[in-house]
């Protein structure tokens, strides 16, 4: 089976109020995507890393890739304007005898490994994967701050990454999206505007995104967990 991860890293960050780009942050000496990566390239189903990123920074960080011994594994594109155009230009990198393309945020270094596995297996099984987590708080539909209805909590989820797909499936999804100028927040949405089935697997309260000044904190905290990256083999 040959897998393949895209991660882009072509966002500029604007909630984390920050001079670079939160995925370039500093978290414990390394870039944030670094923490990412590592965990990527020591995933034994993943052949190859693919890692959309804004032109201006393309030089920069394939510096830092080599210098963090990743070079091996991860190839630089550039990016899009929206996090959907990067992801499809990391896609049109993709060899088409790929059988499973992987997505994943960039600013959520703390995915465990297990959890790579199990969605990749669960697309090879059923065609497409995500990680989600039960929703514990109270969902209330709103419209201009006045409440429409209370949502049946039981019913929803809470979305992460990384989220899997069968090659071929990802891509008719980027297509049909591309030509009728649709663009959603995550990939799941364009394999369900297809009708295909997108099974749902338990993801992990550690694994958050890193979008703002408050995230730094519990990342830091984190970190001090799982430890720092140390350069694949």
């Amino acid at each position: 089976m040959k897998v393949v991860a895209i991660i882009p890293a072509a966002g500029t960050g604007t909630r984390m109020r920050a001079s670079s780009p939160k995925q370039f942050l500093s978290l414990a000496g390394h870039p944030i995507i670094v923490h990412t990566l590592k965990k990527f390239t020591s995933c034994r189903l993943i052949q190859r890393v693919i890692v959309p990123v804004r032109k201006p920074d393309l030089l920069q960080f394939q510096e830092v890739v080599e210098k963090e011994g990743l070079s091996r594994w991860v190839k630089l594109v550039p990016g899009g304007i929206h996090r959907q155009d990067s992801v499809y230009a990391g896609l049109k990198a993709v060899d088409e005898d790929t059988d499973i393309v992987v997505v994943h945020d960039a600013v959520r270094p703390f995915v465990e490994i297990s959890l790579i596995e199990a969605v990749i297996k669960e697309a090879e099984t059923n065609g497409s994967a995500i990680l989600a987590l039960p929703c514990s708080d109270t969902v209330k539909q709103i419209e201009k701050n006045l409440v429409e209805t209370t949502l049946p909590r039981d019913k929803i989820v809470l979305v992460q990454t990384p989220q899997a797909f069968r090659y071929n499936i990802l891509k008719e999804g980027f297509e049909k999206a591309t030509a009728e100028n649709f663009y959603a927040t995550d990939e799941s949405c364009l394999i369900e505007r297809l009708g295909y089935p997108v099974s749902v697997i338990r993801g992990s309260d550690m694994n958050i995104k890193i979008t703002k000044p408050s995230d730094l904190p519990l990342a830091e905290l984190y970190i001090k967990i799982q430890g720092t990256p140390t350069k694949s083999a």
